[in-house]
């Protein structure tokens, strides 16, 4: 399992290893370049130091010695080398013949391998001789490294240090993401309260209110279910328990002609019983909180042609005129279930609430790039001053309730549709000015 406190632990270190790492490396580079200034102006002032003394003393000679040290490891046969010899390039005197230099007649510095040891050399050229001053790389480079190495133990205490008041850190700053999770903990189906942002720290803020938010909408969802179930289960009560005053009339009928109207009404009861079951269902499938679906182009127009054909029977039954007043072709990205469920509910209403006699229409087109739908009607209507409440669930007004009867779902059905749609509902004037005339304005359609 991740830590956030051994993540930034292991790249903090990390970071601070390696940065000790390249800090003793610079420090190594550095010393090492300071000491090459400061042993090559040695090598130039023993090389003036022997031209001088050779200028003073020039009939002293020294006999290039033969012996010498022995070239091991074991002995230091010499860091420092000096030789001097004439112009014509024979010796004169050498501290170390083991060591033999070879001869430059031009002045300067020089890097050179003898007998498979790095030196560095420094050439002086006179009139009476050559001096020539050499000394072994090795040695500046275990200086440099000396100098380097003396750091080690005050960065590897630094790191420790630095990682000590890190943790110490890290368990400080991070108490409010402990206590925030010890909060949300806390939190039942029944207790969403949101957490509180003061006095946290600004990287938090936006987790905890983003965890605020999801708090609000599951407090709204849970809210519209209880709800939902509660209304559910009154309505349900009515029916259900006229169903069983039908039964019991069924049984108490005493001839054909009252089992038979018991029958009917029993039928009619669970009709209605059906079709209250089946809005709820509807209605639940419409809420915002269920999965997302993906819209699809879908023909405006023949959606409309194929509702009017589903309920021309019963239009024909109760008398009612119901057409596609007119439909040009129009496409909308959109659930075709839940678009066909929507346009249901709106001419099964249109149908039940309009008197025999009268005529229904339905439509759709395109207006500023929405395509649109819309049923109008000649019924009832509703009065404007109820218009904003009929699209609450089971709300019906005393004149369509006392008229027709029905559960109060059908327009709620059409506005969770809509809302999930992304598109508009309007209510207005049906048919010759009376009536009803529901219009849903859809969102346009993405582009191309």
């Amino acid at each position: 399992m991740r830590s956030i406190r051994g993540e930034l632990l292991k790249w903090v270190l990390g970071a601070l290893c390696l940065g000790s790492i390249v800090l003793v490396l610079v420090a190594y580079l550095v010393s090492l370049a300071e000491m090459n200034e400061v042993l090559d102006e040695n090598l130039r002032d023993v090389a003036s130091s022997l031209a001088e003394y050779r200028e003073r003393a020039p009939a002293v000679a020294v006999a290039p010695s033969a012996e010498g040290h022995p070239m091991d490891d074991a002995h230091d046969y010499g860091d420092l080398v000096t030789q001097i010899s004439r112009p014509d390039g024979s010796l004169l005197f050498s501290s170390n013949a083991q060591v033999a230099l070879p001869l430059h007649r031009e002045a300067g510095e020089r890097t050179e391998s003898i007998a498979g040891t790095e030196w560095r050399t420094y050439t002086l050229p006179g009139p009476q001789a050559i001096v020539q001053v050499a000394q072994r790389t090795v040695a500046r480079k275990e200086m440099a490294g000396e100098a380097a190495l003396r750091l080690v133990v005050p960065l590897a205490l630094l790191t420790l240090l630095i990682g000590g008041l890190l943790v110490f850190g890290l368990r400080r700053g991070l108490e409010p993401l402990d206590d925030a999770a010890a909060q949300m903990s806390e939190r039942t189906a029944t207790s969403l309260a949101p957490l509180a942002e003061r006095e946290l720290p600004r990287e938090m803020r936006p987790l905890v209110a983003a965890f605020n938010g999801l708090m609000g909408r599951l407090e709204a969802s849970f809210t519209l279910q209880r709800n939902f179930v509660a209304d559910a289960a009154h309505e349900l009560r009515t029916p259900v328990a006229a169903l069983g005053l039908q039964l019991q009339l069924l049984e108490r009928a005493r001839d054909e002609a009252g089992r038979a109207e018991a029958i009917r009404e029993l039928r009619g009861g669970m009709d209605r019983t059906a079709r209250l079951v089946e809005q709820l269902l509807q209605l639940s499938r419409a809420q915002p909180d269920v999965e997302v679906f993906e819209p699809v182009p879908v023909a405006l127009d023949e959606l409309a042609r194929s509702v009017v054909g589903d309920f021309s029977r019963l239009a024909e039954r109760v008398g009612v005129d119901l057409g596609v007043s007119s439909a040009t072709a129009v496409t909308a990205h959109a659930d075709p279930d839940q678009l066909r469920v929507l346009l249901n509910n709106l001419v099964r209403n249109a149908v039940q609430f309009a008197p025999a006699g009268s005529r229904v229409d339905v439509s759709a087109g395109l207006e500023d790039g929405r395509p649109w739908l819309a049923v109008a009607d000649q019924g009832p209507g509703i009065p404007a001053a109820e218009r904003g409440r009929v699209f609450d669930r089971f709300y019906r007004s005393a004149d369509t309730a006392a008229s027709a009867g029905g559960s109060g779902l059908g327009l709620a059905i059409v506005k969770a549709i809509a809302d999930r749609h992304g598109a508009r509902v309007s209510l207005g004037d049906g048919l010759d000015g009376g009536g009803l005339q529901v219009r849903v304005v859809l969102a346009p359609p993405p582009a191309a």
